[in-house]
């Protein structure tokens, strides 16, 4: 999945340039320009990461923060404020906020602070496996590359999951034939081979990068 980011923030140009750069990266990105919007977004796409302006007419930040904390909502949340007194800041994180940029700010620390914030999700999530633009979530079983759903049958899904379980890891096809199908299966070993195709005609749909990799004579190995 590609990770889902939401940007509430009400100075149009500063959120298009935000946007823009999120999507560079790879995110798949929703924007609202004003809070009682942004909360409704919140509410319904599920995001992943939320990116809050502090000060905005009608439902500030803070609020909409506050807001998703007291529905049980614990999505990392990004506080963009022009505030720099401490007791400002404290108010934001009290209302449940994990973290804050100061305006005016660099992009790239943003940016540094999203990937931050998201890595530490992910490591306390061991049901959401993500490798490149590629994400994979046991609990739900869905699939996405860079925001595409992708249907996989239960035994396409089971090697993609153990391929992400072991990225940059080359693994042999006696380990797949273990893992996957079993130490009882009996039927004809090509069998990897034709999954492997499957899976690799549905992630590159759209022409995208190949991930998984064949290391001749031995197995494979998911890297970009």
């Amino acid at each position: 999945m590609a990770n889902r980011i939401l940007i509430v923030e009400d100075e149009v140009n500063l959120a298009r340039l935000v946007e823009m750069e999120l999507t560079l990266e790879g995110y798949e990105v929703k924007v609202a320009n004003d809070g009682l919007s942004g909360l409704t977004l919140a509410r319904e796409s599920a995001p992943d990461l939320a990116i809050l302006d502090w000060m905005m007419p009608g439902m500030t930040g803070v609020e909409i923060c506050r807001r998703l904390r007291a529905t049980g909502i614990k999505i990392p949340v990004i506080l963009l404020t022009a505030k720099e007194d401490v007791s400002d800041r404290v108010a934001g994180l009290d209302a449940g906020a994990d973290d804050y940029v100061v305006k005016p700010f660099k992009i790239e620390e943003l940016l540094a602070r999203v990937r931050a914030h998201l890595r530490r999700t992910q490591e306390t999530n061991p049901d959401l496996l993500q490798f490149s633009d590629l994400s994979l979530n046991r609990k739900t079983r869905e699939v996405f590359r860079n925001g595409r759903a992708i249907e996989l049958t239960a035994k396409e899904f089971e090697l993609l999951d153990y391929l992400l379980s072991h990225p940059r890891q080359v693994i042999t096809r006696d380990q797949i034939l273990e893992k996957v199908w079993g130490y009882d299966f009996m039927g004809d070993s090509n069998i990897i081979e034709v999954y492997v195709r499957y899976l690799r005609l549905k992630l590159e749909e759209q022409q995208e990068k190949r991930l998984i990799q064949t290391v001749r004579g031995v197995g494979y190995v998911l890297r970009d």
